[in-house]
């Protein structure tokens, strides 16, 4: 190398007048690295390098509830809150009216029930009491499914609502409440298919291990019931065991039936593959937010049970049960109803977007999602309205390939 080349050493400045190409790396010691541009900023490679006295990294776009890149705790923990706050309407609005109806259902069905049934038996004669009596308890707990069976399908009807509302919302999109229904349309089915073969599987196993323990108890006398005591010890650890761990490994399968729209069958083991190797992650989340949301739910009602003693003792304080306490307790019980519901919406809303929020940042650490929702919110941003997001349908991507011959690679 001769002076006459006019060599500069990296980062040096370039003379106006001087041939020297400018460089392309900065100072030795400090570091470069690749900023995704996307495919509507003019690069066809799709990364580029920070430029400037200062190169660093540009974090990527937060468009909506998320930004789109790898979510740490701290994000998805927010997130999940951030999602009542963001849009009200379609979340606690519809989570309210869900909930709402289903109280109201068990209200009336249950207090119903149990009035014709107490009638009945008030009724009858001394012969047929205990025929009447068993029949009207059996009314009543066939009357007390019922409205369990709806609570499960309620739920997981909302739970595909805010699913939806998670996925438009990362990308920047304010759906109202019947748009995400007509997103939501064809899928409630396999959604509430999924929910009731859940509740099946349980009720399955809960059955026979009771029926086994029954039938210890009833045909081994005394050492049946020592083995029945046993086994259900046994049965109640392992339950919880196999419980845990599959509800962790299958906690996504909602998600993928509303955004991916796939059958049951496939969903079951999309979920599985994704929670693959980020088990303890997902457990750990989703236990941290029903810790979370189960402390909330106990701090606000205990306002209510201090209120309704205090009321008592100041309406009844000899203690008679008048006409005046008895409509105070129908007034309390009312509104613990309505703050029952209050809170059973919010921790459903939060629970469901943590749900749709884990299986994002799933799908980016595992297939680079990000990506291609960094490429969908430019292509909007651009005025593209050909633009289709990645969510939409839910087919998997693949993560974007980096040019050859790059230090990335």
């Amino acid at each position: 190398m001769t002076d006459e080349q006019k060599w500069a050493s990296p980062g040096a400045a370039v003379p106006p007048s001087g041939g020297a190409v400018p460089p392309i790396m900065p100072p030795v010691g400090q570091p470069v690295y690749p900023r995704f541009i996307g495919q509507n900023s003019g690069a066809g490679s799709g990364y580029a390098y920070s430029g400037g006295a200062q190169p660093g990294w540009t974090p990527p776009p937060k468009p909506g509830l998320i930004p789109l890149r790898p979510l740490d705790l701290g994000t998805i923990l927010g997130a999940s809150f951030r999602v009542l706050r963001r849009n009200p309407k379609p979340t606690f609005g519809a989570a309210l009216l869900i909930q709402g109806s289903v109280y109201l259902v068990l209200i009336l069905a249950v207090a119903g029930v149990t009035f014709t049934a107490v009638s009945r038996v008030n009724s009858s004669t001394s012969q047929n009491t205990d025929q009447i009596t068993a029949g009207a308890t059996g009314l009543i707990v066939v009357a007390s499914i019922i409205p369990a069976l709806l609570a499960v399908i309620a739920s997981a009807v909302l739970q595909g609502i805010i699913v939806l509302e998670v996925s438009s919302g990362a990308v920047g999109e304010k759906l109202t409440l019947r748009a995400l229904w007509t997103r939501a349309r064809g899928r409630i089915g396999a959604l509430i298919g999924w929910a009731a073969l859940v509740v099946l599987a349980l009720t399955v196993v809960l059955g026979v291990i009771v029926v086994i323990i029954v039938l210890l108890v009833v045909s081994l006398g005394t050492g049946g019931v020592i083995a029945a005591v046993l086994i259900g010890f046994l049965a109640s650890i392992g339950l919880a065991v196999v419980y845990v761990w599959l509800s962790t490994k299958l906690s996504l399968v909602a998600s993928v039936l509303m955004i991916e729209r796939l059958s049951i069958r496939e969903s079951v083991a999309r979920s599985w593959s994704l929670t693959e190797g980020y088990f303890w992650r997902t457990f750990g989340i989703t236990l941290l937010v029903a810790a979370i949301i189960g402390f909330v739910s106990q701090v606000a009602s205990i306002p209510l049970s201090i209120v309704t003693q205090f009321a008592t003792v100041l309406f009844d304080p000899q203690g008679q049960k008048g006409s005046g306490v008895t409509v105070l307790l129908v007034v309390v019980g009312l509104l613990a109803v309505v703050i029952a519901v209050v809170i059973q919406s919010i921790t459903s809303v939060v629970q469901s977007a943590t749900t749709g929020l884990i299986y994002l940042d799933l799908r980016i650490r595992k297939e680079g999602l990000d990506l291609e929702l960094v490429r969908y919110v430019e292509a909007k941003q651009s005025g593209n309205a050909n633009a289709v997001s990645p969510l939409l349908h839910g087919a998997p991507v693949a993560p974007a390939p980096v040019p050859d011959g790059s230090p990335w690679a």
